[in-house]
């Protein structure tokens, strides 16, 4: 995979085009770690997972696909949202984020999660208690690096007061850039922008994504892409698929090179309303 680093809070190299684990099939467990495999095959060096993805099942597949993880293989969850149904519900109690972090160092198979992201912030609990928890387990040696999830730039500069912020991952892809001001701040400050569906869910057969992806000769997700790892230098776009062949395909984003104009109109035909 030839393209650029990205290194997290100062010591985690990685490539900067990762995985998004969550799709990786739970009922079918071959498919599963063949997924994992294959990424990893491919040069990804990040992988993003969460406690609450299949109810764990999802860290535990990573680890029976990896584990020993190979070297500068980096394998970053999250807590601090629960998912029991249909619905995701914030919660951050302190003894919980703790408890979380405790079960997924078991199902991951580490002594210490590389990095640790607060799923959403839980408005029922104050912030300083939550990062509070997150900076006890870093001082007791089991999270090296502390993320957020779905946050304001205040709330970042919050956090960042108990302990420091390497990451931060909202929502943003060429459809959607509502946090564009936090991407900026992330920028300024050295902070990894993990952009969450980033390949927007409905492309239109008359978008510049496609019409540019047609005169280029590859597919419009590597056009989205590649258009995100230009946008910024501190972008770690982290698309999830259930299919080899997807994968595959989104790889193959880190050797598309957009001529300017390209980049420039497809940065300017924005739309900050998310597709229906």
């Amino acid at each position: 995979m030839q393209h650029q680093l990205l290194v997290l809070g100062g010591d985690l190299p990685v490539h900067r085009l990762g995985f998004g684990a969550m799709r990786m099939p739970e009922n079918d467990p071959a498919a599963a770690h063949a997924l994992a495999r294959r990424a990893v095959e491919l040069g990804v060096t990040f992988i993003d997972t969460a406690d609450s993805y299949d109810l764990g099942r999802n860290e535990e597949l990573l680890a029976e696909a990896l584990h020993p993880y190979p070297d500068g293989v980096v394998v970053a969850t999250k807590a601090g949202q629960c998912h029991p149904g249909d619905e995701w519900i914030p919660l951050g109690r302190p003894e919980y984020l703790r408890q979380q972090a405790e079960l997924s160092l078991r199902r991951l198979r580490v002594e210490r999660i590389d990095l640790f992201q607060l799923h959403r912030i839980d408005p029922a609990v104050p912030l300083a208690d939550q990062i509070g928890a997150l900076r006890q387990l870093q001082d007791e040696g089991k999270v090296r690096h502390v993320g957020l999830s779905e946050v304001s730039v205040e709330q970042i500069v919050e956090a960042g007061r108990i302990t420091p912020i390497v990451s931060v991952q909202n929502r943003y892809n060429l459809d959607d850039r509502r946090s564009e001001n936090v991407l900026e701040h992330c920028e300024r400050h050295d902070i990894a922008f993990l952009p969450w569906l980033p390949i927007a869910p409905s492309v239109r057969p008359d978008s510049p994504v496609v019409e540019v992806a047609r005169r280029l000769g590859v597919t419009p997700a590597q056009v989205a892409l590649a258009w995100l790892l230009r946008r910024s230098k501190v972008m770690l776009p982290i698309p999830g698929t259930s299919s080899l062949r997807h994968l595959e395909e989104n790889a193959g984003a880190v050797n598309v090179e957009l001529p300017d104009e390209d980049f420039d109109r497809l940065g300017q035909a924005r739309s900050d309303v998310v597709p229906a």
